[in-house]
């Protein structure tokens, strides 16, 4: 036996593959502090997903290239538009590589969930980087030779299985790594998805006007050297994955079972975990609070604009029925910085609330969303007719913090009832919710909307049903959260089931814990770079998010 700081490694068989598990096995000295990086470095890629829409309008006159669209062709069929090479493509058809990309992030993360547990973080970090990157690279072809099913099948098929591959990646290992810290640690990876399009839009947008030529829109270009550079940029986090020893504690620290009973100190088998009422409440709690916030996110433009209509440019007598081109131009760049300012507290509820969680608790934490989220959901249209901008961007700013909190949260949640061994497979899972709610919550406020247009309702008015609407799924979803109670007995996994399942940095049972020589890890020069690699680009992003936020009280 190889013998380290008094605890005993398995014995050494030969080399393993330089992709398994079992080769990322932390040794004595690791710093766990370079783990987070690594996991935001996948994560601020493939949350450039949310910001694909800065590509639609260019993509849009790809051959007109700026000039009146000759090249359009409205009585196109869906079908032609997939193949055509002499009509420029509506941006309803571009804006479809997102619903295909959502749709595979959840099949994809539910598929592949239990490979990932088996071949580890840096095989699965690997295989999103490819297709990921190459998903955009294989989208800059299509836009080249401008062949949309191209773009669908490179950005939204392959793309899409990257998304999921890329978001369940760290999750297992994250909480393994900080048991004392779940909330915080899964919280600080998942923040990166939300602050993914914070850099990349204006990278992209930045990019297209750098390649733009008189023959060329500059977006095939642009992708091309995104996707190389997101190629890049995953690899070095998915190389920088590591997995702790099985067993592993920090220094001192004792798990808190004996403290809260909705924490176990068991493992539920991935094959068991969704025949479990406690996985379907789970399901419903994320479900009806990403559909109400992604709700909220799919008209947060139009909702701004159509309520304060002049007075968001200093003219309130004016409704935005009443308004001219060149004052609506005006008002959507108003719009523009508070869907920026949206997404930037959707980025940091990511990691305040799941950190405040580890201090009250999971079950309080999504107590306090429903609850909070009811009172200023059937709050805003308040806000709204008495005229107050600041406090209906006040109330929609905490609201998104909550739905990115809830994100962020709901891995840590799974860690306390289902245990740590599968919990990145059966977060895959229930990321299924993410897609349902993808569908449900912007047909649901889109229809309202309609209804309310179509009943000659204008104005603050026009949004009130939506907002009570969506209140009423917060209710429901605070009642499912109510209903979680700790799992029984016999749901976990025996001792022996948990032995044979125990390799390459799987948990360990009850006794087997020590620290490997591995301490809690610090600001070392190591992880100092590693935090500054990641660092760097966030903090350019907020810097733009809020250069462009400042227009809204300009």
């Amino acid at each position: 036996m190889n013998v380290r700081v008094g605890v005993a490694f398995p014995e050494d068989t030969g080399p393993a593959p330089w992709l398994s598990r079992e080769r990322i096995v932390a040794r004595a000295g690791f710093n766990r502090w370079l783990v987070p990086p690594a996991a935001l470095a996948i994560h601020l890629c493939i949350g450039m997903s949310y910001g694909l829409s800065v590509f639609w309008l260019p993509l849009s006159r790809a051959l007109s290239v700026g000039q009146p669209a000759a090249a359009a062709c409205p009585e196109m069929s869906a079908a032609t538009a997939l193949f055509t090479t002499t009509c420029d493509w509506r941006v309803s058809d571009l804006v479809i590589v997102f619903s295909i990309g959502i749709v595979m992030l959840g099949l994809s993360a539910a598929v592949f969930g239990g490979w990932l547990e088996r071949a580890g973080p840096r095989k699965a970090g690997l295989a999103a980087a490819l297709c990921w990157g190459g998903g955009f690279l294989v989208g800059a072809l299509g836009v080249y030779l401008h062949q949309l099913w191209l773009i669908w099948l490179g950005m939204g098929l392959i793309g899409g299985i990257g998304l999921g591959l890329g978001y369940i990646s760290p999750v297992s290992t994250l909480v393994k790594w900080f048991p004392d810290r779940r909330g915080m640690a899964t919280g600080m990876a998942i923040m990166g998805f939300g602050g993914g399009a914070m850099i990349g839009s204006p990278l992209a947008t930045l990019l297209i006007n750098t390649f733009k030529t008189p023959s060329s829109a500059g977006v095939w270009e642009t992708l091309a050297v995104m996707g190389g550079l997101y190629i890049l940029a995953m690899l070095c986090g998915a190389f920088g994955y590591r997995v702790p020893p099985a067993g592993w504690q920090p220094p001192g620290w004792t798990a808190p079972a004996s403290k809260s009973a909705m924490i176990t100190s068991g493992h539920v088998h991935l094959d068991k975990a969704h025949r479990t009422p406690q996985f379907w409440l789970l399901w419903a709690v994320l479900c009806l609070n990403v559909s109400a916030g992604i709700g909220v996110l799919a008209l947060a433009s139009p909702m701004l604009q159509e309520i304060f209509g002049g007075a968001l440019i200093g003219q309130p007598g004016l409704g935005f029925a009443q308004l001219d081109a060149g004052q609506r131009t005006q008002i959507a760049a108003v719009a523009a910085g508070f869907v920026g300012l949206l997404s930037l507290f959707n980025i940091l509820g990511r990691f305040f609330w799941a950190s405040l969680s580890d201090r009250i608790g999971r079950k309080l934490t999504y107590a306090t969303f429903f609850a909070l989220g009811c009172l200023l959901y059937a709050a805003a249209p308040w806000t709204a007719g008495i005229g107050s901008k600041a406090l209906f961007v006040i109330v929609f700013c905490v609201i998104l913090s909550m739905y990115g909190g809830g994100f962020a949260t709901i891995p840590a949640y799974l860690a306390d009832i289902f245990g740590t061994q599968f919990v990145g497979a059966i977060h895959g899972r229930l990321l299924t919710a993410w897609s349902t709610a993808g569908v449900v919550g912007p047909f649901v406020v889109t229809a309202i909307r309609q209804a309310q247009v179509d009943a000659g309702i204008q104005g603050a008015e026009l949004y009130t049903r939506t907002m009570y609407i969506l209140a009423a799924f917060l209710a429901a979803g605070f009642v499912a959260n109510l209903l979680m109670r700790p799992l029984a007995t016999r749901w976990f996994m025996s001792e022996a089931e948990l032995a044979s399942v125990a390799k390459g940095g799987a948990a360990a049972g009850p006794g087997r814990g020590g620290e490997f020589g591995i301490g809690r890890g610090g600001l070392s020069a190591g992880a100092l770079l590693a935090w500054l690699a990641v660092g760097i680009p966030i903090a350019w992003g907020i810097w733009t998010t809020l250069a462009k936020a400042l227009i809204l009280f300009g």
